[in-house]
């Protein structure tokens, strides 16, 4: 295996790790956000306001994306495993 190919593979792997941890980590920011807009409008400071609307916005966003999270990781580890194939054959 040359080094341009472990690059590749670092960099899909790279590109892997955003694809899965983008969208949650968005749709808490976008949540967080908009419930501390209501907080600041509303003058309502409470830690439950702020923490159950994230956790099931996460939930539904993770639900929602999860075959895509699944087959995403699903084919970065079938590549990794026919590159490991593809070596020990050589």
């Amino acid at each position: 295996m040359q080094e341009a190919d472990i690059a590749v593979l670092i960099r899909t792997g790279l590109m892997v790790v955003l694809k899965l941890g983008g969208p949650p980590l968005l749709v808490g920011l976008a949540v967080g956000l908009l419930v501390s807009v209501l907080q600041a409008v509303t003058q309502l400071h409470e830690a439950t306001l702020a923490f159950v609307p994230k956790a099931v916005a996460l939930a539904a966003a993770l639900v929602l994306l999860g075959p895509f999270m699944y087959s995403t990781l699903s084919d970065y580890t079938h590549l990794l495993f026919d590159r490991i194939v593809a070596i020990g054959g050589s």
